[in-house]
């Protein structure tokens, strides 16, 4: 009498006849669990276990590579969005761009900023409270029909955040990069409240200021073509001088100096596990500073009270 034969099934699917093992764990694996492997199959446990133990490549600051500027994206996108809303409610650039100090008055116009105003006229801007004007301003820009550029205000600032900021973002990792963008954004309201507190500001000048900063930095620690970075560099820099005449420079400048220290603190943090707490404590200790000097520039403008 001839031995029964056995019969060996998949371990997922216990129904299905199976006679191929999986390469790393040995158990029996049916044509619709086979994954290929470098020699062999493997089951997909396997191939998730091994998914998990791959090192995840990082960028030279230690951030996620990722191949998609996603960040850049939403930002563009909200830029976008914001502007669409301008030209539907006019209101909000009024409500909503970066003014560190003036006086409503009884016609509902803004007046210059004087401490002991007269009754009848109320503070608006930052020394009122409205401290998210510091961001929110860098998120509009100037009507189609206003300004020295009009709808060309935003265009260019967007062309300008598209071909930098897809660049920096893969270099940096969408955290790092998305941290350095509204840092430079603010610290270019900061200045802007610093030295010119009555100007009414809008536009993400200062933002891509600072990101034009990292470019720079990166490219040097990188070891980049530099003859093309400094070109690049020296256009920025040209351009920040010349449209001091018609444009907020406090904001550029602003923008341009924060990007270059946080870029300075992302590329020389010493790499290891602490490299990340490093560069986190940077851009924390930058939130710090530039909130300690709103808030004492706006004590001084209110003669010692700050607005809540």
């Amino acid at each position: 009498m001839e031995p029964e034969s056995a019969v060996t099934t998949c371990y997922r699917h216990p129904k299905v006849e199976s006679y191929v093992r999986c390469t790393r764990c040995e158990r029996f694996i049916c044509p619709d669990c086979m994954r290929e492997a470098a020699v062999g199959h493997q089951c997909p446990e396997c191939v998730r276990e091994g998914a998990r133990s791959v090192r995840r490549p990082r960028t030279v600051v230690g951030g996620r590579v990722s191949t998609v500027p996603v960040v850049t994206y939403v930002l563009i996108a909200l830029n976008v969005l914001a502007y669409l809303g301008e030209l539907i409610r006019p209101a909000l650039v009024d409500r909503f761009q970066m003014l560190g100090a003036a006086l409503t008055g009884p016609d509902g116009g803004l007046y210059v900023w004087d401490a002991a105003h007269p009754d009848g006229y109320h503070p608006t801007g930052v020394v009122d409270g409205e401290w998210y004007r510091l961001l929110t301003g860098a998120f509009l820009h100037l009507p189609a029909t206003e300004g020295t550029f009009g709808i060309l205000h935003i265009v260019m600032n967007m062309v300008s955040l598209w071909n930098l900021g897809r660049l920096v973002e893969y270099r940096l990792g969408r955290v790092r990069y998305l941290a350095l963008y509204l840092l430079s954004a603010l610290g270019g309201s900061v200045l802007v409240l610093l030295i010119a507190p009555a100007a009414a500001t809008v536009g993400a000048s200062g933002a891509v200021f600072g990101v034009g900063a990292a470019y720079y930095v990166l490219a040097r620690r990188l070891g980049d073509d530099m003859n093309t970075v400094n070109r690049f560099m020296a256009g920025l820099v040209l351009w920040l001088v010349i449209s001091a005449a018609f444009t907020s420079w406090q904001g550029h400048l602003g923008g341009l100096l924060t990007g270059g220290a946080i870029s300075l603190a992302y590329v020389y943090a010493p790499r290891g596990p602490r490299q990340a707490l490093i560069q986190a404590a940077a851009c924390a200790s930058m939130l710090v500073l530039l909130a300690a000097v709103a808030f004492a520039k706006v004590s001084e403008l209110t003669g010692g009270g700050v607005a809540q």
